[in-house]
């Protein structure tokens, strides 16, 4: 053997971590599923080692250890009925939040249950002999790298974590015996930081990416607001994002040009708060670093660039990076200018759901509520601002299409003074037709149903699943149910129970329909509006609005990646910068 670390990249991550995080306590026993790890560590004076055979003396020594110094301490063992042998040590541990990390050692996990000596099953484990616990995979690929990174720093926080306790990682071996990699690669830390904890300097561009939000409160408002301006910030949203302070900027219309360079919108921190954002253009814009800030703490590598956790309440955050001297909107403008630039430049589209959001997104009643189903709809709405006053919604949690009707039914009895909107597409509308009979609807809901007859989305010229074109439709899209298209159907059902019904096949019969549905008055029942479109013109549509602006390179990139895949892309980067 020459050189130092092993080529196994889940271990060299392991150690990498448990470097950067300044744990160098460990307690090896002898075996050959854990000798990548060992053998490595041994040759790295950063360690202190110390040798214990038995098993479950060494877990009763990292006890000890760990007590004494106020250090973690790591253990390690080999496959078979090693592991086992730490759970008395691992039980003491747990009951006095001692911080024990307990490494075992094994081949592919691929191999439980078939036999193979010394490989047993250590999916299941007593609740009280670790707090947390993670298996590793095989690193094959750059998707690999990030899911080890991700779980080894989850492992190594929680050693401290709400008064701290064991924690075991599983690493799978494939038995290399190349020890050749003289300088251990530097992997991803991430830190968690608590509201009296040290709080890292904030240099650089910064934007605040806020997903789906509970309502902001006026006070956490002028928070965020203030936060910006001391840091000449600015808030990226989208429709489920519940901010509408001074540095709002729904962006989704610059973020998702499929041909255009937006190096310069990004910024170098991305401040990351909120829940799951169904805008994914807006997942683009993050740039160098990502901070989360949330009560729970948890990591949420939403963007690959986690780097801090704040476990805090957002106000607390933004108060402890807020200095009211400062006073600045550079970023804002820059982006506001470049959003104007693009919105003015909007071609004429296809009648679609896009078009029908162009037309009525800037004129919804004042103070109304909207719902968006997933997923055409919310996208097309997004492209698009809704005046102040309006509040928006959509069931991104679970990002399923059934529950539209009933979601914005259940909100609808909050307030029997408000509109409720609900905008969604054929599938989700049928998918949760029984709400349409519950008998607590009320005068002040209306439903916007854009009707394709399929899940338009497997039709949209970038889904993967376009390649089948129309062979999509009999299974893949769904269409053909529910009426296909009927002009009756819908009709006959929501007059049936108590709705004044609307429809529109084109362009001239919407105009000449769509002023009763946004009348900022209730009516004396409630109102479905049923619009008829083409899968094909929506397609185009997205096409259209996501091509305004072509960058020559970028545009080039993007068409060979089309037309030969991502290879090719990189050839032409190549050949570009010549």
């Amino acid at each position: 053997m020459t050189g130092f670390y092993t080529d196994e990249k889940n271990a060299q991550i392991v150690i990498s971590l448990l470097k950067s995080h300044g744990i160098k306590r460990v307690i090896a026993s002898p075996g050959g599923t854990n000798m990548a790890l060992v053998g490595s560590m041994q040759r790295d004076s950063f360690f202190i080692l110390y040798s214990a055979v038995d098993e479950r003396s060494a877990a009763y020594m990292a006890c000890g250890l760990a007590h004494e110094t106020g250090e973690p301490v790591v253990i390690s063992c080999t496959g078979a009925t090693a592991s086992r042998n730490y759970m008395p040590g691992m039980t003491e541990a747990y009951y006095r939040k001692l911080p024990v990390l307990a490494i075992t050692s094994v081949l592919a996990t691929s191999k439980v249950g078939h036999l193979v000596a010394q490989v047993i099953d250590r999916s299941t484990k007593p609740k009280d002999v670790a707090k947390f616990s993670v298996s590793l995979p095989i690193v094959k690929d750059d998707e690999d790298i990030w899911e080890c990174e991700v779980k080894v720093n989850q492992a190594i926080l929680e050693l401290w974590r709400h008064g701290g306790g064991p924690v075991h990682i599983n690493l799978p071996t494939v038995y290399s015996r190349s020890y050749n990699v003289s300088t251990l690669p530097k992997y991803r830390k991430i830190e968690r930081i608590k509201p009296n904890g040290i709080f890292p300097p904030l240099r650089g561009k910064v934007a605040v990416v806020v997903g789906s939000h509970r309502k902001f409160s006026a006070s956490e408002q002028e928070q965020l607001d203030q936060f910006c301006a001391s840091n000449d910030a600015v808030v990226f949203c989208d429709h489920t994002s519940s901010y509408n302070g001074a540095y709002k900027v729904q962006f989704s219309l610059v973020a998702t040009q499929s041909m255009m360079d937006r190096s310069a919108d990004k910024p170098d921190i991305t401040i990351h708060i909120g829940e799951i954002s169904g805008d994914y253009p807006l997942l683009s814009l993050p740039g160098k670093e990502v901070w989360r800030v949330s009560e729970d703490g948890e990591i949420r590598d939403t963007f690959r660039k986690l780097s801090y956790v704040f476990e805090m309440d957002e106000s607390t955050f933004f108060a402890n990076y807020s200095n009211k001297t400062n006073v600045s909107s550079s970023y804002l403008n820059q982006c506001l200018v470049q959003l104007e630039e693009i919105r003015n430049c909007i071609p004429d589209l296809p009648f679609s759901n896009i078009w029908i959001a162009s037309r009525l997104a800037a004129i919804m009643p004042e103070n109304c509520v909207i719902h968006f189903g997933i997923l055409h709809s919310l996208r097309s709405w997004n492209l698009f601002d809704l005046p102040p006053t309006v509040t928006s919604a959509s069931n991104v949690g679970g990002f399923g299409i059934d529950g539209s009707l009933s979601s914005v039914l259940g909100a609808s009895l909050a307030d029997d003074s408000k509109i409720y909107y609900c905008i969604l597409g054929d599938l989700a509308f049928f998918y949760d037709i029984n709400a349409l009979g519950n008998r607590h609807i009320g005068r002040n809901l209306r439903i916007l149903l854009v009707n394709n007859g399929k899940g338009t989305e497997f039709r949209n010229y970038s889904h993967a699943a376009a390649h089948f074109g129309e062979e999509a439709d009999a299974y893949i899209s769904a269409a053909g149910h529910f009426g296909s298209m009927s002009r009756t159907l819908v009709k006959n059902i929501s007059q049936d129970f108590g709705f004044e019904y609307l429809s529109a096949s084109n362009k001239v019969e919407f105009d000449a329909s769509y002023s009763k549905f946004i009348d900022p008055l209730i009516q004396d029942r409630p109102i479905l509006f049923e619009v008829f479109t083409d899968s094909e013109e929506e397609s185009d549509a997205l096409e259209a609005i996501r091509s305004i602006k072509r960058d020559p390179q970028k545009a080039a990139k993007t068409y060979v990646k089309k037309i030969m895949g991502d290879k090719s892309v990189r050839i032409v980067k190549r050949i570009l910068k010549k």
